[in-house]
Order: C-alpha cells, then sequence, then structure tokens
C-alpha cells in the first residue's frame, strides 16, 4: 500500500506485495515476506525462508527444472476406440445369401439405434439434474462446498493468505513451498525434496518451481479426478504459470494473468477509479522528462508531492518530491517510465477494505485500519506491517462512503470482465476527512486472512466462498444487498489485529533457534510461553494470548526485511492515533525474542566503519 503521508520510502534491491510470501533478492537470506512482494537470494546450505509469507530454500543448482511427462490427449483415445469398435462390427457381418446379409444389416442399424438411445437416456438425467441445481441462499452454498468432491487447492508459499479454508470447504488442500507448521497441520502439502532451480525473485517463481516439483505433480494426481486435477487458486501467477497449470489439468480460480497486470497498474487503477466515479487523491497521469516538466506538469498540485511508477507496492515505488534535490534522487526510476501517477501530498492515515466481485454484485467486507511503516516491524518507512478489524473503525460516514465506493468499483471490474476477489487501500485525509482510493489489488492480500476469520464471516460465510463460487459451475441466488447490510453492523464485527514481524537490522544471521507455530500465552511480567499447537487462528482466547504463524525456521537466515512471522491475537494492537500501543510492543519484542541466531555479517558495522573512513 502507499500512503501519502510518509516520508521518502528507502530504495532497497527487495520488491514486496501485499499479498503474504517472498521472493529473491541480492542477499544471502531468502525471503519470507507476509505482505507485500519481496525478494531475496538465498545462502547456498540450509534453507532460509523467504517473505509475504514465504521463504526460499537453498538452490542446489542453476540448472532448470523439468516440466514431467505430458499427460494423454483425449482425443487420440477417442479415435482409437471408435476404429476399434469398427472392426468388430465388420468381423460379425454374415456372408450367406444376399437377403440374410440385407437382414443381417438391417439388425445392425436397429442394434446402433437402440445403443445411441440407451447413451442417450443414460446422459440426459445427469445433465437435467446439473441443469436444476440451485444453491439458493447463504445456507445452500455453505452445505454445497461442506459436501464438495472437487479438488481445490491454494498454492503458494505459505497458507497464510487463506488459513482455514479448508475448514470450510471439503476436499481444500494447500500446496505450500515453506512448512510452517512443521508437518502438523492436516491440510498442507510441502514437497519433502528441493529440486534444482534457479533463484527465485517473485512469487510467482515460486508457485512455478511448485507446479514443476515431481512431489507436487504425483500429489495432485493421487486425488484427481479422471483428468482434471482439480480448481487452483494463486497468490500471484504469470502466464508461464497458466501454461505450467494446465498441463497438469488445474483450473485457475482467477481471471488471467494479463487482466491481472493490466490491474495491477497504478495509472489503470486510477483510470478505472474515474469511471467508477470514486474519487482519487488530486493528481496528473503523465510521462516525466525533467524537474522543470514536473513543475510545468503540476501547478495545480503545490510543492508537495507524491509519484508512483505502474508498478510496486510498500512504499518501494513510491517517491516524495518537494524540490528538485529529491526528485534528482530518483530521476533515473520516474523518467524511464512512460507514464506516472504524480499526486498532491495529503497528511493521510492509511485502511483497506476487500470484496468480491459476483455475478450478482459486489461483495463487500468491513473498513480496515492499516499498520504503515513502524520500525519495530519494518525497515522500510512506508511498508505495510499488519490490519485491525475492529466495531467502530473510522465513523460511521467514512465506512459508508468506503463501501459505497468498493461496489462502485467492483461494479466497474465487473464490466472490464473481472470476477473474484480484491482489495483497496483508501487515504483518509485527516485535515478534511475526506476519503480516496489509493491503490488495487486484484488478489487475496496479507489482509485476506484478517477479513476471513472476523465474526461476520463466521455468522455467513467468508469472502472466499463466494470468489470460489463464481468458478464452480454451479448456479446461485445471493442476496447480496442483504448480504452487504449484515456485514456493515457494529454487531458483526469482533476485534482482532495481525502484526507482520520483520527482521528490522540491516545483518545476515544464521537462526540456530526459532519460536513454533500456535497459540503463545503472555505473562503479567510481559514474558511469554508456547501453551499449545494449533492451526486455527481463532482458538486464541483472551488479548494475553496470540496464534504465531512461523515463517522464518531454524537453519534459515535473517536480512533486513526478511518475514520472521506473523502474529495475531484478539483486541487492537494501535492507539486511536495510529501508533503501536504497549500490548503490541510486548508481543514484537517476546516473539522476536524466541528467535536465538549468529550474527554473519553486520552491515550496520561496515556502514559505520565506511563513515569513520571518510571523515578521516
Amino acid at each position: 500500500m502507499a500512503t501519502t503521508d510518509t516520508k521518502n520510502a528507502k530504495k532497497t534491491e527487495e520488491k514486496k506485495t501485499k499479498s503474504g510470501i517472498p521472493a529473491a533478492s541480492a542477499k544471502p537470506a531468502s525471503a519470507s515476506n507476509a505482505a507485500k512482494k519481496p525478494a531475496a537470494k538465498k545462502a547456498k546450505a540450509n534453507n532460509p525462508a523467504t517473505k509475504n509469507t514465504a521463504a526460499e530454500k537453498p538452490t542446489a543448482a542453476a540448472k532448470p527444472v523439468t516440466t514431467g511427462v505430458d499427460a494423454k490427449k483425449p482425443a487420440a483415445k477417442k479415435a482409437t476406440a471408435k476404429k476399434a469398435t469398427a472392426k468388430k462390427a465388420t468381423a460379425k457381418k454374415p456372408a450367406a445369401k444376399t437377403p440374410v446379409a440385407k437382414k443381417a444389416a438391417a439388425n445392425k442399424t436397429v442394434v446402433k439405434k437402440a445403443v445411441k438411445k440407451k447413451t442417450s437416456a443414460k446422459k440426459r438425467p445427469t445433465a437435467n439434474k446439473a441443469a436444476s441445481m440451485k444453491l439458493k441462499g447463504v445456507a445452500d452454498i455453505r452445505r454445497y462446498f461442506h459436501k464438495n468432491e472437487v479438488p481445490i487447492y491454494f498454492i503458494s508459499a505459505t497458507n497464510f493468505n487463506l488459513l482455514g479454508a479448508d475448514e470450510w470447504i471439503k476436499s481444500f488442500k494447500f500446496v505450500s513451498y515453506i512448512e510452517c507448521f512443521d508437518g502438523l497441520h492436516p491440510n498442507v502439502f510441502s514437497p519433502k525434496e528441493e529440486i534444482p532451480h534457479d533463484d527465485f525473485t517473485s512469487i510467482e517463481d515460486i508457485n512455478n518451481y511448485l507446479l514443476m516439483h515431481p512431489e507436487v505433480q504425483d500429489y495432485l494426481k493421487t486425488r484427481s479426478k479422471g483428468k482434471k486435477a482439480g480448481k487452483a487458486m494463486f497468490l500471484m501467477f504469470n502466464e508461464e504459470t497458466e501454461k505450467l497449470a494446465k498441463k497438469q489439468g488445474l483450473e485457475i480460480m482467477f481471471p488471467s494473468a494479463k487482466m491481472r497486470t493490466f490491474l495491477d497498474n497504478k495509472v489503470n487503477t486510477n483510470r478505472l477509479a474515474m469511471k467508477a466515479g470514486v474519487p482519487c487523491v488530486p493528481n496528473v497521469l503523465s510521462e516525466v522528462k525533467n524537474y522543470e516538466h514536473l513543475q510545468k506538469l503540476t501547478t495545480k498540485l503545490g510543492n508537495d508531492l507524491v509519484i508512483q511508477t505502474p508498478f510496486g507496492d510498500s512504499g518501494h515505488t513510491t517517491f516524495f518530491i518537494s524540490n528538485e534535490a529529491e526528485y534528482n534522487k530518483y530521476a533515473d526510476e520516474i523518467e524511464q517510465e512512460k507514464e506516472v501517477k504524480i499526486m498532491k501530498r495529503i497528511n493521510c492515515k492509511g485502511s483497506a477494505i476487500e470484496a468480491c466481485v459476483t455475478k450478482h454484485g459486489t461483495v463487500v467486507a468491513p473498513l480496515m485500519t492499516e499498520l504503515v511503516g513502524f520500525k519495530e516491524l519494518t525497515p522500510y518507512k512506508g511498508g505495510w506491517c499488519g490490519n485491525e478489524i475492529y466495531p467502530g473503525a473510522f465513523t460511521p460516514e467514512l465506512r459508508e462512503k468506503a463501501r459505497k465506493y468498493t461496489r462502485l468499483f467492483g461494479d466497474q471490474l465487473r464490466k472490464e470482465g473481472y470476477k473474484g476477489y480484491f482489495e483497496l487501500d483508501y487515504l483518509i485525509d485527516q485535515d478534511n476527512g475526506e476519503i480516496y482510493l489509493g491503490e488495487l489489488n486484484p488478489r487475496v492480500t496479507g489482509a485476506s486472512s484478517i477479513t476471513n476469520h472476523a465474526v461476520f464471516a463466521l455468522a455467513d460465510a467468508p469472502l472466499f466462498i463466494f470468489h470460489i463460487l463464481e468458478w464452480m459451475d454451479v448456479d446461485y441466488e445471493l442476496d447480496v444487498t442483504a448480504l452487504n447490510d449484515r456485514w456493515s453492523t457494529e454487531e458483526n464485527v469482533d476485534s482482532w489485529s495481525q502484526l507482520i514481524v520483520k527482521h528490522t537490522a540491516d545483518t545476515i544471521e544464521y537462526v540456530d533457534q526459532a519460536p513454533r507455530s500456535g497459540i503463545w500465552k503472555m505473562f503479567d511480567n510481559g514474558h511469554i510461553q508456547f501453551d499449545r499447537m494449533d492451526t486455527h487462528r481463532r482458538a486464541v482466547e483472551s488479548e494475553s494470548e496470540a496464534f504465531f504463524m512461523r515463517i522464518t525456521k531454524q537453519g534459515d537466515y535473517l536480512y533486513e526485511g526478511a518475514d520472521m512471522g506473523i502474529l495475531v491475537s484478539r483486541g487492537r494492537m494501535m492507539t486511536d492515533s495510529f501508533q503501536l500501543n504497549a500490548r503490541a510492543k510486548k508481543w514484537i519484542a517476546a516473539i522476536q525474542g524466541q528467535y536465538a541466531s549468529t550474527i554473519v555479517e553486520d552491515k550496520r558495522v561496515l556502514a559505520q566503519e565506511l563513515s569513520t573512513n571518510l571523515m578521516k
């Protein structure tokens, strides 16, 4: 998410995406970002964990991974069967007198017709049954998924983003690169052996690796129904993912990668908002040639500006410009783009809302606060690092505006051909109270876990259920207006917070000890203790407990920006003035204290030595 009230974001080698996984970076350790798209190289030995909720394991070789054997073509099989039947019929043809032969031929024709009728009779009831099946409302939809027989997968670096989906959908499994639960999660499959692969540079690389892994391919085959392996969701995917999924017989439950790339473009998002009637921060969309050209473009926006390039997340491609010196720092990145978004800088707070485009309208979840740039959680000044959901978040007027704008934007997405899950970041101007669209994430995100575990989702169904329903080839009825009205009431919202805990020091450290995933308990003195293994974050009973989902494990490497894990608890973690509260600080310090590591390289010391030498 990019907010316009933060300072210049530090330029790093890593990108982050609000999703829940890591990508590769130039550092020896792999990343595991639970939110926005990171990248990190791993050390040759040991298995470094990656971000956005994913970690990279050590590369065995640079040799490309093979994709396996192609599936047989059904068309060829069908033709062969037809040919065999014809031969069989010819062999039975009598060779007696002509009249007899004619009679036999006549009989043969009758047999053929009878067979055709019989086949038709068998098929007809199935077709009629499918045509007549219609789910009428939320209760039918819930029952339908509890009886589901179609194999459904979430394939990603970790299962963080759709945590708990297996409890709502029968035959739902997670295929994860990082094993966060030490093999104790009943519905997570993670390949045991690492096969040679190139360094991961994105979440897409991780997903493509998984689809090419022999263990994953074998697992899909054991659960397939005939030639169809089932349906799959991905946090991030590209055209290569689409090809690999098709080869394995998987249907991707998202619009095409091409469409998602188009929508990911911040400039395109801005234009869609204009078409939908959703306000954006006053802005100009244009190419920028130099600082003088920028000044001419922004005479109505003032001197304090925010420039965003089309792609990039978590503050890494958001530049705050108020003079020529600041512009020159980022001139190369700004001027290489054909078009950028130039905004007036406002004093704002961030918020997020998730929704789902369905055939019956846009289902909208409640508005959440966003945690951004806290130094205790992230080294990135504009970096997303968590969310809160609670009754009374923001004023009723702001909540209503956010719901209205989200419905309008969702309806516009449907006109563009999009369907399914999406998330919008809103910027709330602290000076005039206005709410503006920040950016669009056309996917499940790092905030999805908190959305889908709140009480409104349990009372009806999680938002991801309505997304998956759009790909289940079943007709259904849904009163979207009534659903949105229920979800907008404070009675249907309980209080939850999640913190994305990153390694904030500029060091590279080998992890000797890491905390387990599960429920942890805090004592009155601020110390914590592992209480019990659980994969259900709702098992947290009070604010003195928290669910921790470990990303970086023993044997991995920590480096600046690496995800250590996700901490989820009941109640709030921020004050009303959007600062970390005392409880949040205690939990952060306590969970970080459960890690023991050996420093491999301290870049802080190197930087200090360099600074000292320059001053001599």
